[in-house]
């Protein structure tokens, strides 16, 4: 485990560059296009602000309440709050939803690495060959990939804005009830929320903390800064293409290790561990199956939000959050349990509906 003053800038800098990678392999799927439109990306913000917040909350209350890793503590919460084993069952979707997340993210980047080389080596091949990259360099410490994707990130941001990159400029339309569930997808699942992600990387930081703020605040700017980054990237020119690729291998390296962590704190055996992450990732190189794969990931994203929404708003003991987030003003916590056990669960509901409304 990192020591303390190293995991405060740790999570911080993975919620940018998990945030800005998954929003760029989402946002182009399933017909979620931004075109610099001023309206949506209002919605969005809004959706950050109402929904992601919230949840990134509710990550760390639970990690403090637990004291490990999702996948582990679930067992206990669970105990705690004298309710059924089956509400474990969101810390098993959410650690086989890491890996498939890093397939999709590979796939995205074999397909754009497939066009830079003109087509002329296999897609498939080429997903293959970006998957054992990152097999193997999922062995690396987690410090270095964190750093790694950072400065692919900020490289890509920088080549996209100096390579000539002409951007559609600011404008509004009318806002559609499909930009709902977009915003809602791009808010909670491109900011790998309710995955246990942040929870997981802040254990150390979070012991050391009476209250949830001053972890989850860093977390929640660092997402808002890559949706702001994000409106003034593109993928037009060839050096970023290359950059993106890099930073989306060293991504889909630290989902594996981080799948593979809460696996193995769950004393799974070990090649069950790697059966699981192989098969999550290699359902992504049939490329028929990409459209209803990207579907399933939004929406199997947004049913772990609403699960555990559900269960840390209406099946947990009030005073164990409470006590976890030690709020200054009783207000706030009333206010972040509004948002859980109301305003979260019927947004992800509407948004659910909005994103399969986009395919029937």
């Amino acid at each position: 485990m990192q020591d303390i003053p190293m995991s405060r800038w740790l999570s911080p800098l993975m919620a940018f560059c998990l945030s800005f990678i998954i929003m760029a392999t989402l946002a182009p799927a399933m017909g979620i296009q931004i075109d610099r439109q001023i309206d949506f990306w209002l919605l969005w913000l809004g959706t950050m602000l109402l929904l992601a917040l919230p949840v990134c909350y509710l990550e760390i209350a639970l990690a403090k309440r637990s004291k490990t890793t999702a996948l582990n503590a679930l067992s206990s919460l669970t105990r705690e709050a004298d309710s059924s084993p089956k509400w474990r069952l969101a810390g098993w979707l959410a650690v086989i939803f890491i890996p498939f997340l890093a397939g999709n993210v590979l796939s995205t980047a074999g397909n754009l690495l497939a066009v830079q080389l003109n087509n002329s080596v296999s897609g498939q091949i080429v997903f293959a060959g970006l998957a054992v990259a990152a097999l193997i360099l999922s062995f690396i410490p987690r410090q270095i990939l964190i750093v790694l994707m950072t400065v692919g990130v900020i490289a890509s941001l920088v080549l996209a804005n100096t390579m000539g990159t002409t951007l559609q400029p600011w404008h509004w339309t009318n806002v559609e009830f499909k930009e709902w569930g977009n915003a809602t997808v791009l808010a909670l699942v491109a900011s790998g929320l309710g995955l246990g992600l942040y929870w997981q990387n802040s254990l150390s930081v979070i012991h050391s903390q009476e209250g949830a703020t001053r972890t989850v605040l860093p977390i929640w700017l660092a997402q808002l800064i890559a949706v702001v980054a994000f409106g003034f990237f593109s993928l037009q020119a060839q050096l970023p293409v290359f950059t993106w690729i890099f930073t989306a291998v060293m991504t889909t390296a630290l989902f594996i290790q981080l799948a593979k962590e809460q696996l193995a704190q769950r004393q799974l055996m070990y090649v069950l561990q790697w059966v699981i992450i192989v098969v999550a990732i290699a359902v992504w190189a049939v490329p028929e199956l990409h459209g209803i794969f990207t579907l399933i990931l939004m929406l199997w994203g947004l049913l772990i939000c609403l699960i555990y929404a559900i269960f840390a708003g209406w099946i947990m003991k009030i005073s164990h959050l409470r006590k976890s987030m030690n709020f200054s003003n009783e207000l706030f916590y009333n206010l972040w349990r509004i948002a859980v056990r109301i305003v979260l669960p019927l947004s992800i509901v509407i948004a659910m509906i909005a994103v399969v409304g986009q395919i029937i």
